[in-house]
């Protein structure tokens, strides 16, 4: 086996690689250490925003044509975005015990299962179509914010029916414009998640609060880019 096929096989070994962080963070959510499951959700979201650049780096389309990385990548996609981090919601009470709680956990499960088989969920010219299943950074801040199970439900609820939506939303390490802002605030955003994580059980609330600025960042460049260019 040559170089560049090692190399190619590399990257999706660490894409996949993504799926064992999923595992790890389902682990330490039975054993409730949420801060622990934040973190290995913190790392597979990392090697998410990393793998796409090192698969373009080493051409794995044209060394592995046979091998379908998107498909592997859409796979542990589901599990890190949504699978665990609904598990945690569940879990950890952010949403109501016993079947009402069953529901709603299941509603985010099944709307983005519908998002992640759509042929264009990736546009070509780099957006995502409806709400990109975040659900990962969704936990987390009603988590770490304690907000009320009333509001969490109507988050959940309202984020799942948008996954429905054909508004296009940034794909960070893609959409070319605003990239190197994307980029920029996104690390400071990181940054701030991280340094929050050593203060669990109990982050700063204002800090948390702070934080959103990427989010709202995110959430205004994305509808302002889309209805921008509807009206062309």
């Amino acid at each position: 086996m040559n170089a560049p096929t090692l190399k190619a096989w590399g990257v999706h070994l660490y894409t996949a690689f993504g799926a064992a962080l999923g595992f790890f963070a389902l682990v330490a959510t039975w054993g409730g250490n949420y801060r622990l499951a934040f973190l290995w959700m913190a790392v597979a979201l990392f090697i998410d925003c990393t793998d796409g650049t090192l698969a373009r780096r080493v051409r794995v389309k044209q060394i592995l044509p046979h091998f379908d990385g998107a498909k592997l990548d859409d796979i542990v996609d589901y599990l890190n975005y949504v699978v665990v981090p609904m598990v945690l919601a569940y879990h950890a009470g952010l949403i109501p015990p016993g079947p009402a709680g069953l529901i709603v956990g299941s509603l985010p499960l099944l709307a983005s299962g519908y998002g992640f088989s759509q042929i264009d969920a990736k546009t070509e010219d780099h957006f995502f179509k409806g709400f990109p299943s975040y659900w990962n950074v969704v936990v987390f801040y009603v988590y770490a914010l304690g907000t009320p199970i009333w509001f969490n439900v109507t988050v959940f609820v309202l984020l799942a029916l948008l996954v429905f939506v054909p508004i296009r939303y940034l794909y960070p390490s893609r959409t070319p414009t605003a990239r190197r802002t994307t980029y920029v605030l996104g690390g400071v955003w990181a940054i701030c998640l991280l340094y929050l994580l050593t203060q669990f059980p109990a982050p700063s609330r204002f800090l948390t609060w702070l934080s959103l600025f990427f989010p709202a960042y995110y959430m205004t460049m994305s509808f302002h880019l889309h209805f921008r260019n509807s009206v062309r």
